[in-house]
This record gives structure tokens, C-alpha cells and sequence, in this order.
């Protein structure tokens, strides 16, 4: 049986905080409606852009329409995302210029699709990623996973993520999930969700890795 290794994108491997809270911000000010803070978006991330912008909204009567504010954040992000803050995690490239030495990898995100794939080439080269598409369940669903599988050529993986999305995603995909500490949900959190394995460095993720998939 061949085995992948698959990422989830946000708060794994790319901090995007800054730059989700900057241009979630731009648009609330476009639309008339107040800020949120850095803390709230990172609590809003996870489940998808739109979900965001929903979550960012005021929620009162007089809210803007939010296919017309989500499709306003779509614009500006994919337009800008390569422009600002975002980096990889300390450790993060190194790590996952080994992991793909020895398994076949992939990147999966509920961020947009043209957004996620600009992000991994940039920073990541000639790996597979996969966004939002309309023919593609977001995450938690687990066909994003399927699809990745399927283009990198492996029947298992181990899937690693930040949040209670991507160990939701992990069981419905019926794999093992590995949570990363250093993104944008506390351990507590995860643990509360059914989170079972942790990687507190990125230079111990090779490792985690190679053990899991032993275990498997």
C-alpha cells in the first residue's frame, strides 16, 4: 500500500493570519461595516472564506448581502495574497523539502482554489494543491482528500492540519491526523474534537510522521 503525506494549508504551513485579517478588514470598511480584530479572524478561519466573511459580518438586519461581500474578499485576496505578510512557519520549508525526499505529497485548504494554488507555487515549487472548487466538498467532507490522494498517486496518507476542521476531515477520511501546535487553534481545543497526536516544532514532523505511518 502507498503511502502520501497531505497539508492542510492555513495555519500548518503558512502563517496568512496578518494578511486574512488585512484584507477581511479592507472589505468590512468597503462595505461600511467595523473592523475585527486579529484574534477574531483567527477564530473565524478554518471552514472556508465565505464562512469568514459570514462570521466577520455585524449579524444584524442591515448586514450587506454576503454573496456580494464574499465575492468582493474573493477578488481582493486572490489579488493580493501574494503581497503582504504571509510566510512559512520557522522550520517549515526544511521540513518539508525531507518529508518530500521520501513520500508523495499534496496540499489541501478550504481557501480558494486560484488563491491556494498561487500560495503553494510561490512558496512550496511544483506541489499538488487543491482549494475550493464548485466540484469539490470543502473540508471537513473528505473528498478534497480523496482527490488529493488520487492525484499523487498513494492510497493512505496521514493528514496534517491545525484546527478541529482538519481532524474532522482526517476521520471522515478514515486516515491519521497529526495537529500541528504552532497554527491558529490551541491544543485544549483540538483535544476537545478528538485530537490524538501533536507536533510542536516542524523539525519533528519527519519523524511523527515516519512513526505513524508505522503504526497505521
Amino acid at each position: 500500500m502507498k503511502k502520501g503525506i497531505i497539508f492542510d494549508l492555513d495555519g500548518t504551513l503558512l502563517d496568512s493570519l496578518e494578511d486574512l485579517h488585512r484584507c477581511t478588514n479592507h472589505i468590512l470598511r468597503q462595505f461600511g461595516c467595523p473592523e475585527r480584530s486579529l484574534q477574531e479572524i483567527r477564530q473565524f478561519v478554518g471552514n472556508g472564506a465565505k464562512q469568514l466573511i459570514r462570521l466577520s459580518l455585524p449579524g444584524k438586519a442591515d448586514d450587506p448581502e454576503l454573496d456580494t461581500v464574499f465575492e468582493a474578499y474573493q477578488t481582493y485576496y486572490n489579488a493580493t495574497c501574494n503581497e503582504g505578510s504571509t510566510h512559512a512557519y520557522p522550520g517549515v520549508l526544511e521540513a518539508l523539502a525531507a518529508i518530500r525526499e521520501k513520500y508523495p505529497v499534496a496540499v489541501v485548504s478550504n481557501k480558494p482554489d486560484e488563491a491556494v494554488r498561487a500560495l503553494c507555487r510561490d512558496f512550496f515549487g511544483d506541489i499538488y494543491a487543491l482549494g475550493v472548487t464548485p466540484d469539490c466538498p470543502r473540508k471537513p467532507h473528505r473528498a478534497m482528500v480523496d482527490r488529493a490522494m488520487e492525484a499523487i498517486g498513494v492510497d493512505t496518507c496521514v493528514y496534517v492540519g491545525d484546527s478541529e476542521v482538519d481532524v474532522e476531515t482526517a476521520k471522515n477520511a478514515d486516515v491519521p491526523c497529526l495537529s500541528v501546535l504552532w497554527g491558529f487553534r490551541d491544543k485544549e481545543i483540538l483535544e476537545q474534537v478528538g485530537a490524538k497526536h501533536f507536533c510542536h516544532r516542524a523539525e519533528d514532523l519527519l519523524p511523527m510522521l515516519e512513526k505513524l505511518m508505522e503504526a497505521d
